[in-house]
């Protein structure tokens, strides 16, 4: 394996050498997780039923937790993204038909992005959703350069700047809320009710653990620390990205069991509470003019610094199956198209972000089962390949996951969704 002098392992051996430092890759990913996708799912959820489904958010940032660790720890041993991986794995058709899936799931993630900070353009400033589209995408652009121009640390720290705007627009709220916690805590036991709940469950996981993530954090990782054949180095690296991960997760974990308890408090039973727009009036109805506005900057984060990662995790999905390196802006210019098509038709936005995530949920096993099996394999991970328990429970995650998507399928074929 070469080694890419980002992070040496002089550097990682040095008494000096800071954690802080290391973070950063896992942040990038984790933007994934706020996206307006899971604005559209856990309002709806909360709006809804209330506290029900806070136990579906909690399994799966947990379920995020080991993914995205195991994503990056390929990328960090064998110097190669899973979509290198898989590419030079399988023949020439194989490699169209996956890489067709994955830019579906791309596809699907910037709509739900764009879509997200349109509406919040047109809650702060009133500006039609066509033009909102416009915009985001011109700033997504700018936010791309930077990694073009500067490298990854940069675009890092922009990313983990928007993180903290989304993390106060959207929690912010809670202080002025009536939550109960008593029922949060009977939230945490899992149970539906009915067919809805199941279609919201999908969508909600579907816009926590996000297949572009799990492709792009093996390449991220693996450009942040480089990669080396001094295995204490390699640990030493696992042992920062697990930290890294694992805060990361939290806070987007933390924003996302926020919003859906925001709008168990405060939207239960408030007419239009099933579109963004009607939920943003409704917080500010009922929680006063600064969080609505709060709440719209956050969304607007959101958006741009989830459109901008999705871009870039598309550019890495198809430079390692298809061996094709578009420019990112170039990449982003065409891959807003198909957004800005669904604003100016009229669709319903909300409605095409709930059923974004449902995709994703769908495309979520095609990109976890490979990575579980990679990672488990001794002949290309050598000693840092999953132990038992680690792939008894990276395989529980997936069954789990599969289990749901064919009660959303069942549920979406026979009309009961």
């Amino acid at each position: 394996m070469t080694f890419l002098p980002q992070v040496s392992a002089r550097a990682l051996r040095s008494p000096e050498t800071r954690l802080v430092r290391l973070l950063g890759p896992a942040f990038v990913a984790a933007i994934a997780y706020v996206d307006p996708g899971n604005v559209a799912a856990n309002l709806s959820a909360g709006a809804e039923y209330g506290y029900l489904l806070v136990w579906v958010l909690v399994i799966a940032n947990a379920m995020a937790v080991v993914v995205q660790y195991l994503s990056a720890k390929l990328g960090l041993v064998t110097g190669r993204s899973l979509p290198e991986l898989l590419g030079q794995r399988m023949p020439r058709l194989g490699r169209l038909l996956y890489w067709a899936q994955a830019e579906l799931v791309a596809a699907a993630t910037d709509l739900a992005e764009v879509i997200g900070g349109a509406i919040a353009l047109q809650i702060l400033f009133d500006l039609p959703l066509l033009l909102g589209g416009v915009i985001v995408g011109v700033v997504s652009m700018v936010i791309l350069s930077v990694q073009n121009r500067s490298g990854q640390r940069p675009f890092e720290f922009v990313v983990m700047a928007l993180l903290s705007i989304i993390t106060i627009g959207f929690m912010a709220g809670l202080v002025v809320s009536p939550v109960s916690w008593s029922e949060t805590a009977a939230g945490l036991v899992p149970r539906f009710e009915g067919s809805r709940t199941v279609l919201l469950a999908a969508s909600m996981l579907g816009a926590t653990v996000m297949p572009h993530a799990i492709y792009l954090h093996s390449a991220l990782a693996r450009d942040r620390h480089g990669v080396s054949n001094d295995s204490g180095g390699v640990r030493r690296l696992l042992r920062a990205t697990r930290w890294d991960v694992g805060f990361a997760l939290v806070i987007a974990g933390s924003v996302n069991i926020a919003m859906l308890l925001l709008a168990a408090a405060s939207l239960p039973g408030v007419a239009g509470t099933d579109t963004i727009e009607g939920a943003h009036r409704a917080i500010e109805t009922a929680l006063g003019p600064l969080v609505g506005v709060i709440f719209g900057i956050g969304l607007l984060a959101s958006g741009l610094a989830s459109t901008s990662v999705g871009c870039y995790a598309g550019a890495v999905i198809m430079k390692g199956l298809l061996h094709v390196s578009i420019p990112l802006l170039a990449r982003r210019a065409i891959t807003l198209i198909p957004a800005l098509i669904i604003l100016a038709v009229g669709v319903d936005p909300t409605m095409a972000l709930v059923l974004s995530q449902v995709f994703l949920s769908i495309g979520i096993p095609f990109a976890l089962i490979p990575l579980i099996w990679l990672t488990s394999r001794r002949a290309l991970m050598g000693t840092f390949v999953n132990h038992l328990p680690m792939r008894l429970v990276a395989w529980a995650v997936t069954g789990a996951i599969v289990l749901l998507n064919v009660l959303l399928v069942y549920l979406s074929v026979t009309g009961r969704g």
